[in-house]
Formats: structure tokens, sequence, C-alpha cells
């Protein structure tokens, strides 16, 4: 495994070049939060915070075109996934925190990947959803920043702007990637590209919308950095290839674990396989672990049949998620 690197990594940035600077986040205390099981968020008031799966699946999603016009048709994952309502079907990797308290609600969203407009335009109607409160950024892959640009519906139509949150090295990559959003003086009069605000957040806990968030710093394949983040007892890992030991500290007493695990047989370079995702599982010892992040290679119904005999021979709640999937959850 890579050293990991310094918690706090203390970067100084420069002014953006549109005049605007960005905000850096110190620590901040916040009232612990756990997920809580449908049948006890009976008894709670009516509105209640949720955590709803935007997208559980790789960057190139599922199923995968090459699979469907594949003469041979030897894939049954990507067959199915195309059917009305099939747990197969999985966009780019993203979660919505609903943060409901007594004087308001907040929608916390987790990556704007390259299908971040899809998952939007099927999950945002269906949950109710409409503005976005902020946006949490993990990492600088396309499949986590690659839908920034289908925010300007939402800072056109709805509301005047949304806050970004990333990291100081994803940032560096968004002023190329998309460069016209952090300096907006180089866009054409009249064009109406997406207005946000760039937080610049360190390894450190910081808060959003009155809610504690603690980065969990990870490897994303040897020496790229990648953020999880913890959000009371809720902890949220989507690409990780190695755990550094201090990150484990900050994993303790974890109640509800949402963890990559991309193949059924094996890690690649870049992400854990079931089997590691399951090895960090027992070490960890949350009380409910769902996966995400899965390739074509996962049968959602198979491996999930696979994964309940685990609870029997070792106690192990551990399923995998989907796309739409809805936990009550309390921050």
């Amino acid at each position: 495994p890579a050293a990991a690197a310094p918690l706090s990594s203390r970067l100084s940035l420069a002014r953006l070049r549109s005049g605007a600077s960005p905000r850096f986040f110190s620590s901040s205390c916040g009232a612990p939060g756990s997920a809580v099981s449908s049948s006890a968020a009976e008894h709670e008031e009516p509105r209640k915070s949720e955590l709803i799966f935007l997208g559980t699946g790789t960057s190139e999603g599922v199923p995968r075109v090459s699979c469907l016009t594949d003469p041979s048709k030897t894939c049954p994952v990507c067959i199915k996934a195309v059917e009305p309502g099939n747990r197969n079907r999985r966009r780019n990797t993203s979660i919505l925190l609903r943060h409901v308290t007594p004087s308001r609600t907040s929608n916390i969203l987790i990556d704007a990947g390259k299908f971040f407009y899809h998952s939007a335009l099927e999950w945002f109607p269906a949950f109710g959803l409409r503005e976005i409160d902020a946006v949490i950024i993990t990492h600088s892959h396309a499949d986590a920043i690659g839908g920034l640009d289908c925010l300007r519906d939402w800072t056109n139509n709805v509301q005047p702007s949304i806050p970004i949150y990333v990291a100081p090295r994803d940032y560096e990559v968004m002023k190329m990637t998309h460069h016209y959003l952090v300096d907006t003086s180089t866009v054409i009069p009249g064009a109406a590209v997406s207005t946000l605000q760039f937080n610049i957040m360190e390894e450190e806990p910081f808060t959003v919308q009155d809610l504690e968030v603690i980065p969990l710093p990870v490897w994303h394949g040897q020496g790229y950095r990648s953020l999880g983040f913890r959000f009371g007892d809720i902890c949220y890992i989507s690409d990780v290839s190695d755990i550094p030991d201090e990150t484990y500290k900050l994993l303790e007493d974890c109640q509800l674990l949402i963890l990559d695990a991309l193949r059924p047989d094996r890690s690649s370079s870049t992400h854990f396989g079931l089997p590691r995702a399951l090895e960090e599982v027992r070490k960890i010892k949350p009380k409910r672990t769902l996966f995400t992040g899965m390739m074509h290679l996962m049968d959602h119904e198979k491996v999930n049949d696979d994964l309940a005999r685990l609870m029997e021979t070792e106690g192990l709640d551990v399923q995998l998620s989907y796309d739409g999937l809805s936990i009550p959850v309390r921050l």
C-alpha cells in the first residue's frame, strides 16, 4: 500500500481569476447521526432526512453499449439492465442527502458525473427534489465532475447559484476541465453557464447546510487521492483502492457504510472488488453495509442472494445498493 499523506494538506491557493476567493473551512461540531430502519422511522416526525442513491455504477455505466450491440448477446446483466425498473441499470456513482431540520430542508449532492442529467431526470421528480443546496466532490474524474455543466438548469431556472465543495487538487483540475465555470470572465456575454461558488475544503471536518461533514481520505489508485465522507454515523466511500491507516480511526462506530465494490472476483488497480470490500467490512465492523460502484459483472439479484448468506454465517448485513434506493436516516 502507498504511504498515506497527512490528513491536512494545508495548501494555499490563489484567488479565483474571476475575483471570488475560495473559502477554507475549519473544524466544527455537529450532532451525531445514524441510519434508522423504516419501522423505526414511522414513529418519527412526518418529514425525515433520507439518503437517495442517484447512481451506483461505474464511469461507463450499466448496460454497456458494446454488450447490447454484440451479436452474441453474451452479457446477461446488460441485457436485463434495459428492462424497465431492473436494478442492474446503473449510472455514475452519486448520492443525495435530503437533510431535514426543524427550520429547513437541504439537498446535498455528492458528485455530479457524466450521467448526472439522466439521474436527475429520473429521480428528482420521483422524490420531489428541486433545489440543490450544495455539491460535495469526491475526486476530479469525469464520473464525479462531468455533469457540472448540467447544473446550469438549476442556476438559470431554480436558484441563483450552487456552492461546490472541492479539495485543492481537484479544484486545480477543474480550472482546466471546467475553466469557464471557474473563471466566468471568459464566458461570452449572454451565455447562460452554471453559476457555481467554489469552496476549498481541506481534509478536516467542515459544515454544509448545518451538517457536519468529515472527509475520509483514501487512495483511488497509486498516488491518486480521493475522498469519502462521514455524515454522523454514515460513511460513504465510492472510489477506493486502499484505505490509509489514519482513515480507519475516522470510520470507528460507523453504523451505515457505503463502499466501493467494482466486480465479484477481484480488485482492480483503482477500485475494491467484492472480496476486498468484504475484508474491509469485517475490519470496520459497521452495523450495515451497502456496496456501490458496480460494473456489469455484478448481477444484482445473484450477488445479493450470495451476500444474504453472510448474515447467516457471519452476521454481516451486506447488500448491493441500486439506483433509486432511498434510506431514511437521522443526521
